[in-house]
């Protein structure tokens, strides 16, 4: 499980941090001034990416926040197993399982022998989209 660490003002939307352990991406920031007795504050709106949830973080805009490495790999899918899909690296040939993806677009894509983008954050393996 690969985190680094970065400032919450440094925060943009479309960037990825965590809240509560759980990775999400943040759709909205907004930053207040520094007032007479107190440093600035961030406000972070943002969605988590396993579970879809909104979630709120309201923070001094100089605390440091965990970010999640994302490791973007690209693979074949090989095998349907009902609940996942048998997927095979195309660098390494290393074979794993990730699960279905939840997103119907996506889904209706998936094939055998289709070559997906495939995001691995915090140890767990999804399939964000179908080349």
């Amino acid at each position: 499980m690969s985190i680094r660490k970065t400032e919450a003002k440094t925060l943009k939307p479309g960037s990825y941090f965590i809240i509560d352990g759980e990775p999400c991406r943040v759709v909205s920031i907004e930053k207040s001034k520094p007032g007479k007795h107190g440093a600035a504050k961030a406000n972070i709106v943002a969605i988590g990416f396993f579970d879809g949830r909104k979630r709120n973080a309201i923070m001094p805009a100089d605390r440091m926040v965990d970010v999640p490495v994302i490791d973007k790999k690209s693979a074949t899918i090989i095998a349907d197993m009902g609940e996942t899909y048998q997927l095979m690296d195309s660098e390494t040939y290393e074979t794993y399982e990730v699960p279905k993806p939840a997103d119907e677009e996506i889904a209706a894509k998936c094939a055998l022998n289709a070559e997906v983008e495939v995001w691995e954050l915090m140890g767990r393996r999804v399939i964000v989209r179908v080349k």
